[in-house]
């Protein structure tokens, strides 16, 4: 059976064309600047990468294109192989605790929470629009980020805010990156051959936008990011977690709004606001090893409050089993990797240095004597739609 998992944004289109349950990868790419003169698509199959540049005006021109290119390099012999479609969707509010097959009433229920992911949800929804006019009758199903982080107790989920804000404007943590630290957490319990119902684990998904999620027995109990990704650790443009009154402070003193004020909180803080070098972290680390105090310092603060979360995380377990990195500086930096098990002493937590050496594979990378599981392991979002989208299907 071949799934598409599709991750549709505003002016891009993703997708992984895989085989299942083999969960084999058949075909990816990405569509650029669609609306915008010189689209860009580029697809990788068998060993081979190819770029077109054409016009794309709108989304439902970039999916026409995307599968026709699919039949025209014979990577599928007709569209009609394709079994049905897995959609990215940002925000599911309250009303999605799992995926769900897209009906009516669902993408409804999508646009109704469309204010709280005001720059995903309406380009998620429009991905869905296109899929269903290019590939009619084909079964599609929505796959939500917020969707894991649902079996949160109330006292993780709701802030000491005032409750009408609550119950009129749904003003909670929702937590994001759920697919991810699903997808981890299970590969965690597999690699360790223990069920997943008696692990404590916590994922630490580290990329341009990270965020860190206490798994017990399988279900997400709490989680860095909260009403929005701006929450929780610095990231690489983001703040995290501040003082709110900061955002007024300086409104007053820079004679900025309160949207140019989360402007900078957003784009221009985390890695990039700290050091002024860049939000990559191998700029930082480079930067770092030549001497550049702030960019280290950039790179410490965030490994800081990632010990944070994990000590609070390994009170609120009562213990934890395994901590694993993922994402993209997660899996591919050795050196931010051994920064953070530097903070974790107190936990028992060792590394095995040479174990740690790695780049972008599973690994456990704890010594032998650490008295917590370390590890790395890749992140599969993609392969998770494909998975709940056939489960969905079969039902």
């Amino acid at each position: 059976m071949i799934i598409m998992a599709v991750n549709a944004g505003s002016s891009s289109l993703k997708f992984q064309l895989l085989n299942m349950p083999e969960e084999t990868v058949i075909a990816s790419g990405v569509v650029e600047r669609i609306g915008l003169p010189n689209a860009v698509s580029t697809i990788k199959f068998n060993g081979e990468k190819k770029s077109k540049t054409l016009d794309m005006p709108n989304h439902t021109v970039a999916v026409e294109t995307v599968l026709s290119i699919l039949v025209d390099f014979g990577i599928v012999k007709s569209i009609d192989e394709i079994a049905g479609v897995g959609h990215r969707v940002v925000h599911g509010g309250e009303k999605f605790s799992d995926s769900v097959l897209i009906t009516e009433d669902v993408v409804k229920a999508i646009e109704a929470v469309s204010d709280l992911a005001p720059l995903h949800n309406p380009a998620n929804l429009t991905g869905i629009q296109a899929f269903e006019k290019a590939l009619p009758g084909k079964p599609m199903v929505a796959v939500f980020d917020t969707a894991f982080h649902q079996t949160m107790e109330e006292d993780a989920y709701m802030y000491s805010t005032p409750y009408d804000w609550y119950e009129k404007y749904g003003v909670r943590k929702y937590g994001f990156h759920g697919t991810s630290h699903k997808y981890v957490s299970e590969r965690v319990a597999e690699i360790l051959k223990q069920d997943i119902t008696d692990l404590k684990t916590i994922v630490l998904h580290i990329g341009n936008g990270a965020s860190i999620c206490a798994v017990d027995g399988g279900k997400s109990v709490d989680t860095s990011m909260g009403f929005t990704p701006l929450a929780g650790i610095s990231m690489g443009t983001r703040s995290g977690d501040i003082d709110p009154a900061i955002i007024e402070f300086i409104s007053t003193k820079e004679n900025k709004t309160i949207q140019e004020v989360m402007n900078d909180l957003n784009k221009g803080s985390g890695y990039l606001g700290v050091s002024r070098v860049s939000s990559d972290s191998r700029d930082l680390w480079e930067a770092a090893y030549n001497g550049d105090k702030k960019a280290f310092l950039a790179i410490k603060k965030q490994a800081k409050m990632i010990a944070d979360y994990i000590g609070a995380y390994f009170i609120k377990m009562g213990g934890v089993d395994a901590i694993v990195f993922t994402a993209g500086v997660g899996e591919n930096a050795p050196n931010t990797r051994e920064l953070i098990v530097d903070n974790l002493h107190a936990l028992g937590a060792k590394l095995d240095l040479e174990a740690n050496e790695v780049r972008g594979e599973e690994r456990i990378i704890s010594s032998d004597d650490s008295k917590v599981s370390l590890l790395v392991v890749p992140t599969d979002e993609e392969v998770m739609i494909a998975r709940d989208t056939m489960r969905l299907m079969d039902q």
